[in-house]
């Protein structure tokens, strides 16, 4: 039986899953993630975010101010506290890295392409299992509101 994914937030995420996504980010293996490396992966992921939108990220994230993202202040943020309406946006956000056609909806397809950019090695088969486990009216795809009823996150599979 498969187990249910973690959530978007990571709020509630293992220090190993947590590790699993910190991986994703910081390219190199220095244990700390630069900007550059913040750039590259939300590049990857379909987001337009200039460099003054990299910066106020650093800045926000960076609690010691020495230019890179830990492991720990990465693990705090994701386990930090958002308002509703601050956590809706975020994962509204998220949703739209992954819904490529802009059509409301994430196929397999969709998911396996964004997951393969991120050098998640998840088979087509497997995002289509992790698509049926948030498709609500059984068409094949997730739906934002599927997603934010289940609270359910792709990113980190």
């Amino acid at each position: 039986m498969a187990s249910k994914p973690p959530s978007l937030s990571l709020k509630d995420a293992s220090e190993r899953e947590l590790q699993k996504v910190f991986n994703q980010f910081d390219a190199d293996a220095d244990g700390k993630i630069s900007p550059a490396e913040l750039s590259g992966v939300l590049s990857a992921t379909g987001s337009a975010s200039s460099p003054a939108d990299v910066r106020r990220a650093m800045e926000d994230i960076d609690a010691d101010k020495d230019g890179f993202i830990s492991r720990a202040e990465f693990a705090a943020f994701c386990r930090s506290d958002s308002s509703s309406s601050s956590a809706e946006a975020e994962i509204r956000d998220a949703f739209d890295l992954y819904d490529r056609d802009k059509d409301g909806l994430i196929s397999a397809e969709e998911l396996h392409l964004v997951l393969n950019r991120l050098n998640a090695r998840c088979s087509r088969q497997d995002c289509a299992r992790m698509i049926q486990s948030v498709d609500k009216d059984g068409d094949g795809k997730g739906q934002l509101r599927g997603v934010q009823e289940d609270d359910v996150g792709f990113g980190s599979w």
